[in-house]
């Protein structure tokens, strides 16, 4: 693709969405967002009667509108943008939702947005799907390649997925509803103006950071039909003297790693689907406690005490305080927590949703607790910081393990299960998926769960992906 040096970033990615079509990408893109789509649609059937998604859903029901999409479970349509919601909020509820290692959840955003407006446009194939998904998971995760280059610690204090969210979901909208290139450049421009999400709300155990992907989906739909009737924005959103770099980042922005090779590498070929419900930055600790559990024998009454380093930008948001993620109270505190991490690894060798309910068998297990409170020290060393930042901002973890007889165990895992360099298969996420299923407060319809699984597989042969919408539905 050639980029004009002198286009705001608003203008590269609104040609670049335009230009691009199933055709254009890659192989290896198309089967991985295959296994995103489907891995979305389970998390969303496990996380719909969650709190956030729960409270999100009964809002709009409530207040009704144009049946224009599908709400996935109730099945009842509502106004485009805020069934998209709904549906983002589900998919992102437990945490367990596609990642990149930029630091972000794209499927959530790109997936809600495309399935919403399938039901809105009418007549989507399977392979438009493909390629709206990877043209969304494209910009967002170059956006984050480009904030604070180099610096593993997000130093602003958003949740990049919701703040990016708005403008991807608005480009992305407005492409799928065959808007022009300047409304396209507009949407993104009325999406920029609705940007928000921190997260103040994961440090406070609160459940928002859960619907802040949903609320961008709303935005950016909800900007691209404003687009559409013809409300002018921002064209210089990116880059303009009050533009997303200057406002939101202080400037502390690389353009140039945002458009290197766009088009010609692609970072939505390394989207990652998790394999443990929880913040991607606490995995290698569920894989510390895991691996120590099972080389070394380790009885976790026999523990006296356990140590923990990590990096420096996994400190403040998953490590501390130790206080609290040793000892949660709500699910919202386990999700990011290397501690809870550990402990599920070192007393049940596994982290699956069950470790991470609000329940007895879950954050209040008293074995992982027990456990959990053996925990003296979770510190920063430099060791632990991130070998590439540039690449990925995801860090190392060492553990040690006491024992009470004077043993020492001690493991370092640089990387995690699920990370690019060991990713999920096909196969994987096939097994995640009716695990989802399997735990969902509310089942899909007859075989219906079967028949999403049949017709993921082969995406690119549907002639109208309005079919999946049909069967995210409750018995």
């Amino acid at each position: 693709m050639t980029i004009n040096k002198e286009e705001d970033l608003a203008k590269v990615f609104a040609r670049f969405f335009r230009e691009t079509s199933y055709d254009d990408l890659p192989e290896n893109v198309r089967e991985e967002v295959k296994k995103q789509v489907l891995d979305f649609f389970g998390c969303a059937a496990a996380g719909a009667m969650k709190p956030g998604p729960l409270q999100v859903r009964e809002y709009n029901l409530h207040n009704g509108g144009a049946p224009e999409a599908t709400v996935w479970g109730p099945g009842t349509k509502l106004p485009v943008a805020y069934a998209a919601m709904c549906n983002a909020a589900a998919g992102h509820a437990l945490d367990f939702d596609d990642v990149h290692d930029a630091v972000m959840h794209p499927g959530v955003v790109s997936v809600s947005t495309a399935m919403a407006l399938a039901d809105y446009r009418g007549g989507m194939t399977g392979k438009e799907l493909i390629a709206a998904v990877a043209l969304g998971a494209e910009m967002i995760v170059r956006m984050n390649l480009g904030m604070h280059p180099g610096n593993p610690i997000p130093p602003y204090g958003w949740h990049t997925t919701s703040l990016n969210g708005s403008l991807v979901s608005a480009n992305l909208a407005a492409t799928i509803l065959g808007l022009s290139f300047d409304e396209t450049v507009y949407a993104i421009g009325l999406g920029y103006h609705q940007a928000a999400g921190n997260g103040q709300t994961t440090k406070d155990g609160g459940f928002a950071k859960r619907v802040g992907p949903g609320m961008a989906v709303r935005n950016g739909i909800t900007a691209a039909l404003l687009a559409q009737l013809g409300l002018t924005a921002a064209v210089n959103s990116f880059e303009g003297e009050w533009g997303f770099a200057h406002t939101y980042l202080f400037d502390d922005f690389d353009r140039s790693a945002v458009i290197h090779e766009l088009g010609e590498r692609w970072e939505a070929g390394a989207v990652l689907c998790k394999p443990y419900p929880c913040c991607r930055g606490t995995h290698n600790f569920i894989d510390a406690g895991i691996y120590l559990r099972e080389t070394y024998d380790i009885d976790p009454e026999e523990i006296e005490r356990i140590d923990c380093l990590c990096g420096k930008g996994t400190l403040p948001l998953l490590g501390q305080p130790l206080s609290v993620k040793a000892h949660p109270k709500t699910p919202a505190d386990v999700q990011f927590s290397c501690a809870w991490g550990v402990a599920c690894g070192l007393a049940k060798g596994q982290a699956t949703l069950k470790e991470y309910s609000d329940s007895e068998e879950g954050i209040f297990n008293p074995e992982i607790r027990a456990v959990a409170a053996k925990i003296a020290t979770m510190d920063y060393s430099p060791e632990m910081d991130p070998k590439n930042p540039e690449v990925s901002m995801y860090e190392g973890a060492k553990v040690s393990v006491t024992m009470k007889d004077g043993r020492v165990h001690s493991v370092y895992l640089p990387s995690a299960k699920g990370s690019a360099d060991n990713p999920q298969t096909y196969d994987d996420v096939v097994k995640k998926y009716y695990g989802n299923l399997a735990y969902a407060e509310k089942p899909l319809a007859g075989e219906n769960g079967k028949r999403i699984a049949e017709l993921c597989a082969h995406l690119e042969d549907i002639d109208d992906v309005r079919v999946f919408n049909q069967l995210m539905v409750w018995a």
